[in-house]
């Protein structure tokens, strides 16, 4: 997965190389960085989350009373 996530930003990074003398793109750049950062930390936090929980559940079955 991270070597997705690298191959998508050094090709971010290439088309707004590409639009460096153009006017206005300044916004955009940093709106698609933001954009680009979410989902990086949506996917991080989802795969952590659903971990955590596992481990989390596997404590409280383990501390049932019997």
């Amino acid at each position: 997965m991270t070597e997705w996530i690298k191959a998508f930003y050094v090709r971010l990074l290439a088309g707004f190389a590409a639009l460096k003398g153009q006017k206005g793109q300044g916004l955009v750049e940093y709106a698609l960085i933001l954009v680009l950062i979410a989902v990086v930390v949506i996917a991080i936090m989802t795969s952590l989350g659903s971990k955590t929980n596992q481990v989390f559940s596997k404590v409280d079955n383990s501390m049932t009373v019997k």
